[in-house]
């Protein structure tokens, strides 16, 4: 939802009912995510995606259904052979999606829940995805509380524990319990979505290529800060689209947010100029940022590996700089060398070869890599936080063969076989 939050905003102002549709679930190769969103207006207006163009015909009627009835729908759409361009996934994946009627009865929460978003303020939203009678009932869990009711002290206290954790990862995706909450059970399916404050993409050196690179940090969803020690060149003005702009030597200002770089950060050095970019690597490698990259040549790489050897660096963290930085898309100008960054952030993220997706073979949406970094979600440490876990792995456990849309219920909703459950979950969105 965080990237329609305007639209959903906007649609609650006004008090009419209007529909949100969620991703809840994925199988194989998915087009979109868990917690993708598309939000259907009284009018018919629509926000989002659930699937980049599949099935969005489908979910767009179940929507209206929804705003009339008043009633929640979950629906799986998987693919068919005879059916694949009318309401199945082309690309042969599964996607599990709960539409939901919302208005400021139904969800006094969520305005509260948006102005967090807003201000990159921590907060999950659960709910009941599957279970019977409580499709829809909803929690908004915070680090400091949760408010909201899902049915029993117990049930409410296991999920506000479990989505804290989720949220202290960004990561979203259905926990499973018992009828009373009880966490090995397989009764209610609880969606998690957590909306962490955006990563982190911190950009050393107020060149031309940082304004490109600034502006794809944030179209992908970075808070991005761009530093530099020469106030001539590090201005808001240079850099719209940057978060902020920082006057300050970058080794000055790393060691100053330290403690608030993680490992979703992404490091971006791009000043070649040994008095600036020796003693910001230096300090980045103490963090535990997820990517770290350092523009120039290979005999400059070279130099600043010399460098850092000599000011006591391992070659472990060494091992850990990005350089020459981004992938051999034989890039030339500041935009395109932006690009090659970025291609190399989202790879680094999950895990992809970088080659040509003709090439390969297989599932063309991976899983999070096991260390993610660069803005990815941390794996969730227990298997039932994981999106996509089976249940009891009986013939109708596994993902629907005709690619039809199945019921509302949560055992019409098929999840896949063990050893095609889909990953951990993602990053608020």
């Amino acid at each position: 939802m965080r990237d329609i939050r305007a639209a959903v905003a906007d649609m609650y102002a006004s008090g009419d009912t209007f529909a949100l549709a969620t991703v809840i679930d994925t199988y194989s190769s998915a087009p979109r995510e868990s917690g993708a969103a598309m939000a259907v207006g009284p009018s018919g207006e629509v926000a989002g995606s659930v699937s980049g163009g599949c099935v969005e015909g489908a979910v767009y009627e179940l929507a209206q259904q929804v705003i009339a009835t008043g009633e929640p729908e979950r629906a799986t759409y998987g693919v068919s052979d005879d059916d694949a361009f009318a309401a199945g996934l082309t690309c042969g994946g599964t996607l599990h999606v709960l539409v939901e009627p919302v208005d400021p009865a139904r969800h006094p929460h969520l305005g509260a829940v948006v102005a967090d978003i807003e201000a990159h303020r921590p907060v999950a939203v659960a709910t009941v995805a599957g279970g019977p009678g409580r499709l829809g009932a909803r929690r908004v869990i915070r680090p400091g509380g949760a408010e909201g009711d899902l049915g029993g002290r117990r049930l409410e206290a296991a999920v506000d524990d479990d989505a804290r954790g989720m949220l202290a990862q960004g990561s979203t995706g259905v926990l499973r319990y018992g009828a009373d909450g009880q966490r090995r059970g397989d009764e209610l399916d609880v969606f998690v979505q957590s909306f962490a404050p955006a990563p982190r993409m911190l950009v050393f050196g107020a060149i031309d290529f940082a304004a490109a690179v600034a502006d794809i940090g944030a179209s992908l969803g970075y808070r991005v800060t761009v530093c530099d020690a020469r106030p001539v060149f590090a201005t808001a003005k240079r850099f719209p689209r940057a978060d902020e702009v920082v006057v300050k030597w970058p080794h000055v200002y790393l060691g100053e947010i330290e403690a608030r770089i993680d490992e979703r950060t992404a490091v971006c050095v791009l000043t070649h100029d040994p008095k600036f970019d020796v003693p910001v690597l230096e300090a980045a490698l103490r963090t535990p940022a997820g990517y770290i990259g350092a523009m120039g040549s290979r005999r400059t790489h070279e130099d600043r590996l010399a460098r850092l050897r000599e000011a006591g660096v391992g070659e472990d963290q060494l091992a850990r700089v990005h350089s020459p930085i981004g992938l051999d898309l034989g890039a030339r100008t500041p935009e395109e060398t932006a690009v090659s960054i970025a291609a190399e952030l989202i790879q680094t993220r999950w895990g992809g070869s970088g080659r040509p997706l003709s090439t390969t073979s297989g599932r063309i949406h991976t899983e999070p890599i096991a260390a993610a970094g660069a803005g990815g979600p941390s794996p969730v440490p227990e298997a039932r936080a994981v999106t996509g876990r089976p249940s009891a792995g009986g013939p109708a456990d596994r993902p629907p063969a005709d690619g039809a849309v199945t019921g509302s219920g949560p055992r019409d909703t098929p999840d896949p076989p063990v050893n095609g459950a889909a990953g951990t979950g993602h990053l608020g969105v």
